[in-house]
């Protein structure tokens, strides 16, 4: 059985997905399993707000190159979670601001 923090893992902070927090829009590394479901389940159950909409992104693997040798970088998946307009924000986020 997963926990809520198996589901996601960790937030992304880029230029981009700061922009998006106007919108109340938050960007997070889930586990590779997470279906939409348990992902809306697990943020509103850590951070205590109402969630809108889960949108997931499968970020595929790329080449890379050290020196001589080749390899890939691994595979994983983004999840952008919309906050409904009443809902509070999640402070983890306000302070990066």
């Amino acid at each position: 059985m997963k926990t809520m923090h198996d589901v996601i893992i960790r937030p992304i902070i880029t230029e981009a997905s700061m922009d998006r927090i106007a919108d109340k829009k938050y960007t997070f590394k889930v586990a590779t399993t997470a279906n939409k479901v348990e992902i809306k389940k697990a943020c509103e159950e850590l951070f205590g707000v109402k969630v809108e909409k889960v949108t997931i992104i499968n970020m595929k693997s790329k080449s890379k190159r050290v020196g001589y040798h080749f390899g890939e970088t691994s595979e994983w998946k983004k999840a952008i979670v919309k906050l409904t307009a009443d809902s509070k924000t999640i402070e983890f986020f306000d302070e990066m601001m």
